[in-house]
């Protein structure tokens, strides 16, 4: 069984920083896309970062603090977050497109970590 596993979250003072992981397990053949996501309270899941063959992007609120970089060979994707602000408080969920054996066959799907959760507060 392919999965996604985050771990890293957990509460910090503005101004701070966290390092999210999430690695993927199972019958992998290779992994695309890569990329982390948040859900703050009350409201949809957003994009944060993707990375893709070393191209990255990010979204306008996170540029300058946030750096998203993976290790191909671990079958890893991290998340360094600087600065911290109360507004980056939300569940922070992992994905990848992942190239999978299943069922006698290779098949991509995108996949989804549980999310771990991001508290800044002081």
């Amino acid at each position: 069984q392919v999965q996604l596993v985050e771990s890293g979250g957990g509460l910090v003072q503005p101004g701070g920083s966290l390092r999210l992981s999430c690695a993927a397990s199972g019958s992998i053949s290779n992994i695309y896309d890569m990329g982390w996501y948040r859900q703050a309270p009350g409201k949809q899941r957003v994009l944060v970062a993707t990375i893709t063959a070393g191209t990255t992007h990010y979204v306008d609120s996170v540029k300058g603090r946030f750096t998203i970089s993976r290790d191909n060979a671990k079958n890893m994707v991290y998340l360094q977050m600087n600065n911290l602000k109360p507004e980056d408080t939300a569940v922070y969920s992992c994905s990848a497109e992942v190239e999978h054996w299943q069922d006698h066959a290779y098949r991509s799907d995108k996949l989804w970590g549980q999310g771990t959760l991001v508290t800044v507060s002081s």
